[in-house]
């Protein structure tokens, strides 16, 4: 874009009865994020300069969330449920400043692309006074109708208004809108409530716009895109559709995913090209793989940083804080928790390592624990490079291995071990000659005693 100027009024304000949750519907997740936090990052994305958020009264979790997510945008309350006009309306004191460009979308349709948003913004800088992005449907029963002549738009006719040869039309209203900055303010306020429910409707705008003789038109999106979530299989739907496409721009952008269907993203999941997936993956918020690494079946990452040439899984857990260093293994159920692996580092097979750092090259053997939590706070362990740590070893923190440092299988260790030094803790070994077969000659007659007197009869 140039250098236009440009208002995005987003439509927050569903109080989301359909969803059946007392969450405004708009703070529903898809992908591990909200809703409305997607249209945000959206319109960052397509370089909106100003941002104002319609919420409904009491709604303090989406305005603190608009906060954390877009500090500088500003909430807008609309007391009122009575329309979209109103609602847009809500934000008089943003749209009475100078824009080139004002958009308006809604808070329920988190699949809408940066690239889309820019669409809107193209069609006004080349002229529009008034914007309309709609879709193709093979199925456009219950949706407006953009009537189209000459690259213009005539009007939005809704189903219940629309003539039989109207109704055949495929192109339908995805209810966002772009506005020429001069104008908006203006057409919104004309927008009259003779509907017979007494509301505002911003489509009205169409034929208000064309009656003055302004320039209206409509652009194309896609109708995944906008698609607008009322109900939990709606939800549910367009979770799918997220999925599909995170799965397609991994693909797209040099990774393998074995099975792409059975791996789950989350909005901010970062792979690298070269990365592997195997089936049954899920990501989290926060995951980032580098180039090389190769995540196995059935793990679970979170707020992990997986370097080039590690390897996790197959049924591995990484934890929020989890930092993988260059050819790190993490193996089969091991379950890690604001760690550090150094490079070469691994801990093969079930194993908890939580509030711990552990040294480049080191092993950590099978049923290997750290104790991190006392019951009141958490304590960290410290194994140095090149560490040893035996099979079915409890390693109490605070605690620290020094580099080079073995500890033998089955041992409990409570006090550092220095660098290079051997460390045991457990019971020494004692060997009694004969006493094995003794005990099972016992163990049998006790068995054979309890046979006879559970079938004896009784007197």
């Amino acid at each position: 874009m140039s250098d236009r100027t440009c208002l995005s009024i987003v439509l927050a304000a569903g109080l989301g009865t359909r969803m059946k949750s007392d969450l405004p519907k708009v703070l529903h997740e898809v992908g591990g994020l909200a809703m409305v936090g997607h249209v945000l990052k959206a319109l960052s994305g397509a370089g909106a300069d100003r941002v104002s958020v319609v919420t409904g009264p009491d709604m303090p979790a989406l305005s603190n969330l608009v906060a954390d997510l877009m500090p500088p945008a500003r909430c807008h309350v609309q007391e009122e449920r009575l329309g979209t006009a109103h609602a847009a309306l809500a934000a008089r004191d943003a749209l009475l400043q100078e824009t080139d460009d004002v958009l308006v979308l809604f808070g329920d349709t988190p699949l809408v692309t940066a690239e889309t948003v820019l669409k809107v913004r193209s069609a006004l800088e080349q002229g529009s006074d008034l914007v309309v992005l709609g879709f193709e449907t093979e199925n456009p029963f219950g949706y407006g109708r953009l009537l189209t002549e000459g690259g213009k738009l005539l009007a939005i006719r809704e189903e219940k208004d629309a003539s039989d040869e109207e109704r055949k039309v495929t192109f339908c209203n995805s209810g966002i809108m772009g506005f020429s900055g001069k104008h908006a303010l203006s057409l919104m306020e004309e927008i009259g409530n003779a509907n017979a429910k007494g509301e505002y409707y911003l489509t009205d705008a169409v034929e208000i716009a064309n009656r003055r003789g302004l320039k209206v038109s409509a652009v194309a999106g896609s109708e995944v895109e906008t698609q607008g979530i009322n109900t939990r299989a709606q939800l549910a739907s367009c979770e799918q559709d997220f999925q599909n496409r995170m799965r397609h721009a991994a693909m797209d952008d040099g990774c393998t995913l074995l099975a792409p269907e059975t791996v789950f993203f989350s909005h901010d999941t970062l792979l690298e090209p070269g990365v592997t997936v195997e089936q049954n993956v899920v990501f989290a918020r926060g995951v980032k793989v580098s180039s090389g690494a190769t995540i196995r079946a059935f793990s679970h990452l979170e707020s992990a940083d997986v370097a080039s040439g590690c390897v996790v899984g197959p049924y591995a857990r990484l934890r929020p804080g989890t930092v993988l260093g260059e050819g790190a293994k993490i193996g089969n159920f091991v379950e890690t928790k604001n760690v550090t692996f150094g490079a070469g580092a691994k801990a093969n097979h079930l194993s908890y390592i939580g509030d711990a750092s552990v040294g480049s090259a080191s092993n950590i053997g099978a049923g290997t624990i750290t104790c991190n939590y006392d019951g009141f706070l958490k304590h960290r362990t410290e194994i140095g490079a090149g560490s040893f740590v035996g099979s079915n070893s409890t390693l109490v923190a605070p605690v620290v291995l020094g580099d080079g440092a073995f500890v033998s299988a089955g041992s409990v260790i409570t006090e550092d071990v220095p660098a290079d030094a051997l460390a045991f803790g457990r019971a020494r070994q004692d060997i009694k000659s004969g006493r094995a077969k003794t005990l099972r000659e016992r163990l049998k007659s006790e068995k054979d005693a309890k046979v006879r007197r559970s079938a004896k009869p009784a007197s």
